[in-house]
């Protein structure tokens, strides 16, 4: 590397002379190059100066080395012919060349400025030269910024750990750090100190409340932060409770009834606490201080402050005894218990209230166990509570009466109670029940009444058992593990009963009865099937039943339940012979075991009905849309079917049916159908006959009918194919003579419109019609049927009449007589008729006959 930089500037020494004369420096290579370090600190946006020898040299080139990096750049130089600037001396600040001298001063340093400058000076260029490199080590530094306190939490509990941080904007280190702390009086003390910008403070207390501020220092400045309060959150202490009027004793304190009593807490905290007074767990006032005026009997009790920090949500508390002197209220109160396993009697008194408790005291035949009857009028104790024992020997097993008599110092009379002894008056009651989720059995036993309670135990087999309760006593068994047909014994005694008194339980499995074991019944119908529970004093479950596959009934719409807590009936409905014939179960179960009973149903088949045959299968019409079904059954008068099932098949198409000339089988078969029987179902079995219609007049269709009896189906009758109707020609005549009459008539009209139209062209006609005056004008005109002879098939015949022959028309009975003359045949000419011819008669026949097709 130094021999490149010598290389560079001996290149910059050889270009840069004026004179032709060329300069060379020749090192020898045991010559070395002399090296200088020097530090140099700098401060940020301040000036420093950097040297480069003590004198100027010749040449020097100042270079610099980032931190980090091996690059050497060149910042300014001068080879003889003037300073020269580089443009990396910009990054660096304002840098400029001290004159006389290869000294460089920066102003306003920047941090980029921060490495390594190095000067390669060259002196004595001409004789012997010397090459120098000074390594001046630049530190640019910053001064420490104001600094600012943060605290982890600025409100610590008291107890726990924060911490304190000192945090710079700048500042190059090393950074010493001081905490002050301030307390609330003015006095400042060093807290702590350190080279670390943050503190720990362990155990934080109630003295470390106050004012905190830092101070951090570097070699080139110090500053100090803004103080901040630190408030140590703490509390509540233990309440220190002041009672007023003082008056102590060893239950506490104490006052007389209707004093004015004053009670005062106080509770070191920080924020201050809150109290809340308690009487007897029972929140009665909120304040430091609470007063009762007046106070009373019924004040007598705990009085408790409690203390509470809301911003920690702890709170502190004390309770003390407060005692207000008062006699008990009311009476003494009396009860007799037994004693000695129900052998002796234990008289107890009370009479609670009264401070200082009252003496109590019993009298009355009392007979005590162990003591002579001298020591009988024993005085008790003077306690709230006293208790004799007493000898049930010598007492009568009813009223029995004791009295206990008590005093106090603050009442100037005696009070008195009464207790006595009665047996209970009925006998011990026994039994027993299961818990509705089936888990447990119950035996209960009681025996109610009497005072003492007499006691009540369970003795069963195989150690089941229960010691002794008073009044009653309940036996638990695991459902299922109770002993069947073995007794459950219950004992009851009485302290003024010499013999215990016994009930029993005997614990039994259910029994199962039914009214038929087998039940036969024809297919269709439904049937009851029947299952009774044999009384039991323990309940039993409910019954079930179970169809012939084993599945329960319940929840199925082929049978019905009607059921009590003793019987269940189950109800088959529509009984079908394979699918309901089998053995039906009915079960149950009570906590002792289960039992179950078997019913048989046999359903049977209806007999077989008897044969029915087809008599008359015809269509009713030409247009083959119906058919007229008729049969018989054979041995009619002994019944045995209860309908029929008229059936019907497709047999065959006719041809020539419309659009179907071309069409083939599987083409027929599809537009009609598939041979199927279709059934029309006849439920009156006397019905002998029925019509079945639409029916396509083209398909030949063949029937048969089956009898049916109920459910059971007889043998089909054989098919037959329904007859065409009978030709009857009666209604085609009747129908041509009726068009014939018809037609005759409107050619009688139109002739006669004819004649009166032409009367003129035949005025013989005419006048024979319509212009004769005389009686001989109106005579009828014979019809010679006799005379009537065969003509062609549906022609006019030929009549040989009284007149002259020519074509004659036949007209019927009911119209008016027409003449025809023989000139009436031919054209005539317009002429007038021939004198003496009104009087001829002529005779006009129209016969039209009919032939049926």
């Amino acid at each position: 590397m130094v021999a490149q930089l010598l290389g560079l500037a001996f290149l910059f020494l050889h270009t840069s002379l004026v004179t032709c004369t060329t300069y060379t420096v020749k090192i020898d290579h045991n010559w070395e190059v002399v090296y200088r370090d020097t530090n140099v600190y700098g401060v940020l946006g301040k000036a420093v100066i950097l040297e480069c020898g003590p004198t100027l040299p010749d040449m020097y080139i100042w270079s610099f080395t980032k931190p980090g990096t091996e690059a050497i750049k060149a910042v300014v130089y001068n080879l003889g012919k003037g300073t020269r600037i580089q443009k990396l001396a910009e990054r660096l600040g304002q840098l400029t060349v001290i004159s006389n001298s290869a000294a460089v001063s920066i102003e306003k340093l920047p941090l980029a400025a921060h490495g390594l400058f190095t000067c390669q000076a060259f002196y004595d260029i001409e004789k012997e030269p010397k090459v120098y490199y000074y390594y001046v080590h630049l530190t640019v530094r910053v001064p420490v910024s104001k600094p600012y306190l943060l605290m982890s939490d600025v409100s610590p509990v008291e107890g726990s750990t924060m911490w304190m941080r000192c945090n710079l904007e700048n500042g190059t280190g090393p950074i010493q750090y001081v905490w002050q702390h301030e307390t609330r009086t003015g006095n400042i003390s060093v807290f702590a100190r350190g080279n670390t910008s943050a503190i720990n403070v362990t155990d934080v207390n109630r003295n470390h409340t106050g004012w905190y501020r830092c101070v951090a220092s570097n070699a080139v400045n110090s500053e100090s932060s803004n103080r901040l309060w630190l408030d140590t959150i703490f509390g509540p202490d233990i309440p220190q409770i002041d009672v007023t009027p003082y008056s102590m004793t060893e239950r506490g304190y104490s006052a007389l009834e209707r004093e004015t009593v004053s009670l005062l807490c106080q509770a070191q905290s920080n924020p201050a606490s809150q109290y809340v007074w308690f009487y007897n767990n029972s929140q009665v006032y909120t304040g430091p201080q609470f007063t009762i005026t007046k106070i009373l009997r019924m004040h007598t009790g705990d009085y408790a402050c409690l203390a509470q920090n809301t911003y920690l949500n702890t709170r502190s508390k004390k309770t003390i005894s407060l005692t207000v002197y008062y006699p008990p209220d009311g009476s003494p109160s009396c009860s007799v218990e037994p004693a000695l396993n129900h052998t002796s009697l234990r008289l107890l008194c009370s009479w609670p209230g009264g401070f200082p408790s009252p003496s109590l005291q019993w009298t009355g035949n009392l007979k005590l166990v162990g003591h002579s009857k001298a020591e009988t009028g024993q005085q008790t104790n003077p306690l709230t509570n006293t208790a004799i024992l007493l000898s049930t020997e010598g007492l009568a097993s009813n009223n029995n009466s004791f009295t206990c008599k008590g005093s106090h110092l603050a009442l100037k009379e005696l009070t008195a109670c009464t207790t006595r002894t009665y047996i209970p008056p009925a006998e011990p009651v026994c039994f027993a029940y299961v818990t509705n989720n089936k888990q447990y059995l119950m035996l209960s036993c009681s025996w109610d009444g009497g005072a003492p309670k007499a006691l009540v135990w369970w003795e069963g087999p195989g150690g089941q058992g229960k010691g002794g309760e008073e009044n009653s006593n309940i036996l638990i068994l695991r459902y299922g593990t109770a002993s069947s047909g073995k007794p459950y014994t219950c004992h009851a005694k009485h302290p003024l009963l010499v013999q215990t008194k016994t009930c029993r339980l005997t614990l039994e499995a259910p029994v199962l009865l039914t009214q038929r074991r087998v039940v036969s019944v024809y297919e269709g119908s439904d049937v009851q099937l029947t299952c009774n529970l044999r009384a039991n004093y323990l309940p039993a479950n409910e019954i079930t039943w179970y169809n012939n596959q084993g599945v329960d009934v319940r929840g199925t719409s082929k049978y019905t339940l009607l059921r009590t807590s003793a019987w269940a009936n189950l109800t088959v409905r529509d009984t079908h012979e394979t699918q309901d014939s089998g053995e039906y179960r009915c079960s149950t179960s009570n906590a002792v075991g289960g039992t179950e009973i078997n019913v048989t149903l046999v359903v049977k088949k209806h007999p077989m009905p008897p044969n029915a045959t087809l008599v008359k299968v015809m269509y009713n019409s030409r247009q083959r849309n119906e058919v007229e079904l008729e049969w018989q059954v054979e041995s009619e008068e002994e019944r045995g079917w209860t309908g029929f099932i008229l059936e019907h098949i497709w047999v065959s198409e006719r041809p020539g049916r419309r659009d179907s000339s071309n069409d083939s089988k599987d083409e027929t078969e599809e537009r009609i159908g598939r041979p199927v029987w279709y059934r029309n179902i006849i439920q009156d079995p006397d019905v002998r006959s029925h019509t079945v219609g639409s029916l396509t007049p083209t398909v030949t269709y063949q029937f048969r009918i089956t009898p049916v009896n109920h459910r059971t189906l007889g043998h089909p009758s054989a098919a037959k194919t329904p007859a065409e109707p009978r030709y009857n020609v009666y209604p085609a005549v009747i129908g041509a003579a009726i068009g014939g009459m018809l037609f005759a008539a409107i050619a009688t009209v139109l002739l006669l419109v004819f004649i009166i139209r032409n009367r003129n062209n035949n005025p013989r006609l005419h006048d024979m019609l319509f212009g004769l005056q005389h009686s001989q004008s109106r005579e009828n005109i014979n019809f010679p049927e006799d005379e009537v002879v065969g003509g062609s098939e549906g022609g006019i015949e030929e009549i040989v009449g009284s007149a002259s022959p020519g074509p004659t028309m036949a007209l019927p009975r009911a119209s008016s007589p027409l003449t025809t003359s023989p000139q009436s045949a031919t054209p005539a000419t317009s002429q007038a008729p021939p004198p003496g011819d009104d009087n001829e008669p002529v005779s006009v026949t129209i016969t039209v006959k009919a032939t049926g097709s």
